[in-house]
């Protein structure tokens, strides 16, 4: 999967412009690889495509882990890419999660480096990146 492929994923279950998917992606992106240990973040930057690579954050990756929650994660995904509430973010976060699951051939969000990433998660943020895959 390309990152014009990916975007259009994200543009299609939120109904924005290809802008705004960007946007949202390098959002829900940034906190992600923020929650994952830095050798998890170096083998998720080795699976995306060149392109997705800058959203990911490619600079950024021997930062120390955040050892944030659910609550927090949306909130900040929210502050972010300045959405109004924490459902838009909320609903972000799932599009966001749902493509980058099938970027990582994971149809259940558990195989391959899809399940690495769900294994580091805490509980309540293992169930929205479950949630995502539906």
């Amino acid at each position: 999967m390309d990152e014009k492929t990916f975007l259009q994923g994200v543009r299609e279950r939120l109904a924005c412009d290809e802008r705004r998917a960007e946007s949202v992606t390098f959002a829900v992106f940034g906190e992600l690889r923020d929650r994952l240990t830095p050798e998890e973040r170096h083998d998720v930057s080795a699976q995306l495509p060149m392109a997705l690579r800058r959203l990911w954050g490619v600079g950024e990756l021997d930062r120390p882990t955040s050892r944030v929650h659910r609550a927090e994660f949306i909130g900040r995904v929210r502050q972010r890419a300045v959405l109004p509430d924490d459902n838009e973010a909320e609903h972000a976060v799932r599009a966001v999660f749902a493509q980058l699951q099938r970027l990582l051939g994971s149809p259940s969000g558990l195989e391959g480096e899809a399940g690495d990433i769900y294994s580091q998660l805490p509980k309540d943020l293992k169930e929205l990146w479950l949630d995502a895959a539906d």
